[in-house]
């Protein structure tokens, strides 16, 4: 009597595990893939987003061209940035500091 009650509580426990696996696999069947990356509200924030980069350009009047020194900080920036890129460093008093 006892060997019969525990192998139908194995099966029945075997049986809810196999139920809770296709539920979960049904739900990912079901889900879409922009589903599980953004949320409803968070979609339509960036559909308003896009529309309105779309359309605020042909609605605003053109603005005049920056002056020549504002051009210079992105140039500036990007020498700044393949200087960083390119200069040798020396491992050994970089790793000498840490410890």
């Amino acid at each position: 009597m006892e060997t019969q009650f525990v192998g139908n509580q194995a099966r029945q426990t075997r049986r809810r595990d196999h139920a809770t696996i296709n539920r979960k696999e049904q739900n990912l069947k079901n889900a879409s893939p922009a589903s599980s990356y953004f949320s409803t509200q968070a979609f339509m924030v960036l559909a308003c987003v896009a529309v309105t980069l779309l359309v605020l350009p042909l609605v605003l009047p053109p603005l005049p061209p920056p002056p020549a020194m504002l051009l210079l900080v992105p140039v500036c920036m990007l020498l700044l940035l393949v200087v960083l890129a390119f200069m040798p460093s020396d491992m050994r008093t970089m790793a000498s500091s840490y410890l």
